[in-house]
């Protein structure tokens, strides 16, 4: 798949701010006033931000509206209706945290639980699709939320709950690797399967569908060269677990819990656009590209 800015900025920044207001649904960090006013600006920056980057992705942004209507059927429209309850109960919690030093339990839980499921809900409208196999796939949400958890730990410095949570995401991250490397091959699908001629032999394309590029492979055809690949997963890996890891076990100091924070961030952003780059749609398979 094209890894497109928008949706890397989108799965990135919206899962570290829905993590973040996860804690801090659950009083972590026990603040009140404007300290608890700087984190739920931070939240609400990561997560409305990230959402709002999604639609430059869309063909009709001016369209994004209509996906609410389709919540039976749609992932992403569950996605919205997940993101809008959660952010409109935790801006009722954050009145009463930061204004009136009260901490309302049941807004609080009505929130942490929709947080997550605007993490997961983000994630299955990826995994569902069959016809990338790299992604379809019980691993796909467990990444998505792992690392929503580890991320908004990190940022509500809670460092006894992150460094396991680190440590679980990175877990997640090398058997995600690990097994989608492996997902088109065993998936069955091959040109013949594509075409629809398997059975009757060994199916080769003779000659490209056409001369020129067209949307298909400028979307859903994006190759990595494998020895980039690694060099990216052991960045990616190194800065979203490995640094931060090695700072939260540091003395600690602002400065550091700062340093593991971006780290974290960029370990991450380098994940999601191997997440997108190295996803291979099958329709690859009839341009010769599998």
């Amino acid at each position: 798949m094209h890894p497109a800015p928008s949706v890397i900025i989108f799965t990135t920044l919206s899962g570290l701010g829905f993590g973040l207001l996860f804690f801090l649904s659950l009083g972590l960090p026990d603040v009140s006033g404007w300290v608890a006013f700087v984190f739920f600006a931070i939240a609400y920056a990561l997560s409305v931000g990230g959402l709002m980057a999604s639609t430059f992705h869309l063909g009709h942004p001016e369209r994004a509206w209509k996906a609410f209507t389709q919540w039976k059927t749609s992932w992403l429209s569950r996605e919205g209706w997940c993101a809008v309850i959660a952010l409109i109960v935790m801006g009722l919690y954050a009145i009463g945290v930061i204004f009136l030093d009260q901490r309302w339990s049941l807004l609080g839980w009505i929130g942490a639980l929709f947080s997550l499921l605007t993490v997961f809900t983000t994630s299955m409208i990826y995994t569902q699709l069959k016809t990338i196999p790299r992604w379809n796939m019980n691993l796909t949400p467990a990444m998505f939320l792992s690392f929503s958890l580890a991320g908004g730990a990190l940022l509500a410095g809670q460092v006894r709950v992150a460094l396991p949570l680190l440590l679980i995401a990175a877990l997640v991250q090398i058997l995600y690797w690990k097994k989608g490397d492996k997902a088109l091959e065993e998936s069955g699908t091959n040109l013949g399967t594509a075409t629809g001629l398997g059975d009757r032999g060994t199916v080769r394309a003779f000659e490209p569908p056409h001369t020129g590029t067209n949307y298909l492979l400028r979307e859903f055809v994006h190759v990595v060269g494998r020895k980039h690949a690694e060099k990216l997963r052991i960045i990616s890996f190194v800065l979203a677990f490995v640094l931060p890891v090695i700072l939260l076990l540091l003395p600690f100091g602002h400065f550091f819990a700062l340093l593991a924070v971006l780290s974290h961030l960029a370990g991450v952003a380098t994940s999601r656009w191997l997440f997108f780059a190295q996803a291979e749609h099958v329709v690859g398979l009839y341009y010769g590209k599998r």
